[in-house]
C-alpha cells in the first residue's frame, strides 16, 4: 500500500515580515506540516527562533508545528517548545548524550519525539532509538543555512533507514530536509521518504500551491508494510 506523501514548507526561507500570511498561504496551498528550524549558534552556525514564535504560529495556523531543535542543550529547551504548542519536537542525535531519556521527556509532554542526522553521522546509530520514536529526520544538506545544494548520497541513508523502519514495524515518519526541489522529490521519495521539507524550493517562488502540487506529484515504489 502506497504511503501519503506529506509536503512540509520551512518557514526558514519564508518572509518574516509577513510570517502569519506566508504561513496561512502555505496551509491554504496544501501543505501537511509546518517545519520550524530552531538553530542556537552553536550547534549550527545560525540563529533563529524560539517558542515565542511556535506560541504565535500555533494560533494562526491548523497545521502540525514540525519543531526542529538544532541546539546543543535542547533538553533544556523542551518543556518550551512543547508548552508553546510543538505537534513534532525533534532532536539531533549528535546533540543528546542521552537520548533515551531526551525522548522520554518529550513524550511525556503529550509531544511526538523525533531524531535527526546530519549527512556525516552513520546511520546506524539510530538503531537503538527507532522503536521509540515517532518521526525520523535525514539531513540532506549539512545544517543551519536554507537553499544549500542537495547532498546526493543521502539517499543510501534513506533507503537504511526505510528498511531500519519497516524491519522493526514502525510507523514512523521517515522525513527528508534539505535542498529538496520538485526535480530530485521523485528520487527522495522512491529511497522511501514519507515527508518532504522544502523551503528555498517553497518561498521562492509565487505560486505555493503549484509548486507544492509538483512536489507531490512525483512517482515512487509501493510500501510493502501497510501503514
Amino acid at each position: 500500500m502506497a504511503r501519503p506523501i506529506l509536503i512540509a514548507p520551512s518557514i526558514l526561507s519564508a518572509d518574516f515580515a509577513r510570517l502569519a500570511d506566508e504561513v496561512v498561504a502555505v496551509e491554504q496551498a496544501g501543505a501537511d506540516l509546518l517545519h520550524i528550524d530552531v538553530m542556537d549558534g552553536h550547534f549550527v552556525p545560525n540563529l533563529t527562533v524560539g517558542p515565542p514564535i511556535v506560541k504565535a504560529l500555533k494560533n494562526v495556523t491548523k497545521l502540525p508545528l514540525d519543531v526542529h531543535l538544532m541546539m546543543t542543550n535542547a533538553d533544556a529547551f523542551i518543556p518550551d517548545f512543547a508548552k508553546a504548542g510543538a505537534d513534532y519536537l525533534t532532536v539531533h542525535v549528535e546533540a543528546c548524550p542521552h537520548l533515551h531519556r531526551t525522548i522520554q521527556s518529550i513524550k511525556e509532554r503529550g509531544v511526538k519525539a523525533g531524531v535527526t542526522l546530519n549527512p556525516a553521522t552513520p546511520v546506524q546509530t539510530l538503531e537503538e532509538i527507532l522503536p521509540d520514536v515517532d518521526l525520523v529526520l535525514i539531513m540532506s544538506v549539512n545544517p543551519g543555512f536554507g537553499g544549500q545544494q542537495f547532498i546526493a548520497s543521502c539517499l543510501n541513508k534513506v533507503r537504511t533507514t526505510r528498511q531500519m523502519l519497516d524491519r522493526i514495524g514502525s510507523r514512523a515518519l521517515l522525513e527528508v530536509d534539505g535542498g529538496v526541489k520538485a526535480d530530485n522529490a521523485a528520487a527522495v521519495l522512491e529511497a522511501g521518504a514519507d515527508v518532504l521539507v522544502a523551503g528555498s524550493a517553497i518561498f521562492s517562488g509565487r505560486d505555493y500551491a503549484a509548486t507544492i502540487s509538483a512536489l507531490r506529484m512525483t512517482k515512487r515504489v509501493d510500501d510493502p508494510v501497510h501503514r
